[in-house]
């Protein structure tokens, strides 16, 4: 028997990337009396990574709460990219109900599918709110008729499509019901939160269960176990037992209760069903375990999440540089950081292999890995990396690959190049879509490989205009083989540093990635050949000093400016055979296999298999 928490209510807030998710809880923090009106608070509160800043994306879901009248909400503040699925789902396991917020310009893009379908499975209640209203190019009834079409082609419940619409300026903290009818503050949509968004379905009479979706890490309490209680009530101090992933119950000592009071954490010493919890005093919980009582167990069905499709290797430092500029070198602390990093993200796993030096990491896609080794540089590791490859699978005797959906959108002059580009990588189109405002929208189904690599070269192709979103469709049947790279590399012959004698005389052999007085080494890549062959340079070499003099003869050489090496930019551009190395000041690109006779030696093995 389930009952209701009547003064409680438990949301997410779900968009795509840059549809102002975080701006708009910013503004119900303020009207919602969380910040006093003359307190100074920065914007963006709920992006507390350095990473969500500087890129303005949410990668982890984060829990707070406001309160309107006499009823407490929870919100969670979820990830609008389809690489951080599993911070979605979690989120989705703690909530009654969801507010969508679109762009009023650019209307629901590929991530606020992804999302939108996880909510549609949980069955969870949805709130329509069409954000940005005041921008120039606003077309906010055609967006409310791209969101219908979207629930109908999710297969969406007819309570769900009968969703209220609200419109909205997030940055200004107001909303109304049509987008000339703003209203003053967000008071529709508080009002409207508490009208359509149901109560926790719980039962506070039953034996106490908490499903834990998350984890978190206090300097002082040690590990946290966030999430819902689903029966029940929590006292300081009660005797608990923990169901683990094998099915076993395990003693589990609580110490402190803490609950979210705006974007804090109070200590309290009960809670009741519905209330959103942290709980410390065990250091091996996990997510999807459930915390309950010996003498009554009542277990929640574990979280599932989605496998990985993409993996990478993690490997020490083994360049002449490495040690010199991150504090975190050895193998046993990079497999600390990795099995660390699992225990908090159930998307990411960890696999060992034959080198001791070396481990199998899987995800859900690039840029998740991306985001991985950016705050593990961050934090003082040193290590380098390989080429992110799909995992592949049996399935009945036939080997299938992830795919993916690719939504593309740019000017119609750009439509054949991309079209070629797609084909070769084994894409096929499924729609095409011309407003005839200039610009088209392309719908491909490809394999998930042909979009490693492939990104940058799609802004070079698109002169920076495109704009390109993929979202995981699936396993299919083995598409072919398909050339990864149509480029070399320039490799480095020996170790010093770069002279703009010698990168002057190399410029018409290739795109350069290096800049006068960079070190290198032996087996350094230091740019991109313009052929598809890797070719061994010296950009040591200094120009000879003879006691003849010509006129004219001893200009300074100008170079062209080169772009600086993003770590995306370097995972995307590596082949098979080379690794990208990574300390907390520096960016390199490098051959696996530094010395040339041995890098000679391993292809000759691999061609005769």
């Amino acid at each position: 028997m389930s009952f209701e928490s009547l003064n409680l209510r438990n949301i997410a807030i779900i968009a795509h990337v840059d549809h102002g998710k975080t701006t708009l809880v910013d503004t119900m923090f303020r009207q919602s009396g969380v910040f006093r009106p003359d307190q100074e608070v920065a914007e963006r509160i709920m992006d507390s990574m350095d990473i969500e800043r500087e890129r303005g994306i949410t990668i982890a879901a984060k829990n707070c709460s406001v309160r309107y009248k006499t009823i407490k909400i929870n919100i969670l503040d979820t990830p609008g990219h389809a690489d951080f699925g599993a911070e979605v789902e979690r989120a989705l396991s703690m909530v009654d109900g969801a507010i969508l917020l679109v762009d009023a310009a650019e209307g629901p893009l590929p991530q606020t599918r992804f999302v939108l379908k996880k909510t549609f499975e949980a069955e969870i209640p949805v709130i329509v709110v069409i954000n940005k209203v005041d921008r120039q190019d606003a077309r906010p009834q055609e967006v409310l008729n791209e969101i219908y079409d979207l629930f109908i082609d999710l297969e969406a419940t007819e309570a769900q499509i009968e969703f209220p619409c609200l419109y909205a300026i997030g940055r200004d903290g107001v909303a109304g019901p049509e987008p000339d009818q703003l209203g003053e503050d967000l008071t529709l949509l508080f009002e409207t939160i508490l009208d359509r968004i149901p109560p926790p379905k719980v039962n506070p009479e039953g034996p106490f269960s908490m499903l834990i979706s998350d984890i978190g890490y206090s300097d002082y309490l040690g590990r946290l176990s966030i999430g819902r209680i689903q029966s029940g009530s929590l006292k300081n101090r009660m005797p608990f037992i923990r169901a683990s992933a094998d099915k076993s119950l395990l003693p589990f000592r609580l110490s402190t209760i803490q609950v979210y009071e705006g974007t804090q954490l109070v200590k309290t010493e009960e809670a009741s069903a519905g209330e959103i919890v942290v709980l410390s005093g065990n250091e091996d919980v996990e997510i999807g375990d459930t915390l309950t009582i010996a003498d009554n167990p009542l277990i929640q069905p574990r979280i599932r999440v989605d496998e990985p499709t993409v993996a990478m290797r993690f490997t020490t430092n083994n360049s002449p540089l490495a040690g010199k500029e991150g504090k975190l070198v050895q193998s046993r602390k990079i497999r600390e950081r990795l099995q660390r990093e699992t225990l908090r993200n159930v998307a990411i796993q960890i696999e060992d292999t034959d080198d001791k030096e070396t481990f199998l990491v899987k995800g859900r896609g690039e840029f998740q890995m991306a985001i991985l080794i950016e705050t593990m540089r961050r934090e003082g590791f040193e290590l380098c990396v390989g080429r992110p490859e799909v995992i592949f699978r049996e399935e009945n005797g036939v080997r299938t690959e992830p795919m993916e959906d690719v939504y593309i959108d740019c000017d119609e002059t750009f439509m054949g190049v991309v079209t070629e580009k797609m084909s070769i990588r084994k894409g096929r189109m499924e729609s095409l879509v011309n407003n005839g405002s200039g610009r088209v929208r392309m719908h491909f189904k490809a394999p998930s490989r042909a979009l490693i690599g492939y990104r940058d070269e799609f802004l070079t192709d698109t002169r920076g205009t495109g704009i390109l979103n993929a979202l995981f469709s699936g396993y299919e049947p083995y598409r072919g083989d398909f050339p990864s790279r149509f480029s070399g590399s320039l490799v480095s012959d020996r170790s010093g540093t770069a002279i703009p004698y010698a990168l002057f005389n190399l410029e018409p052999r290739g795109e350069l990635i290096v800049t006068p007085g960079t070190p290198v080494y032996k087996g350094m890549i230091i740019g991109a050949h313009a052929k598809n062959n890797d070719l061994d340079v010296n950009p040591c070499k200094e120009k000879k000093l003879t006691n003849m003099r010509a006129s004219g003869k001893d200009d300074n050489v100008l170079l062209k400016p080169v772009k600086p090496m993003s770590l995306e930019a370097a995972l995307q551009f590596i082949a098979e055979d080379e690794l990208v190395e990574v300390t907390p000041l520096s960016i390199r690109l490098r051959k696996t296999y530094l010395d040339i006779h041995e890098r000679q030696r391993q292809k000759k093995q691999k061609e005769n298999g």
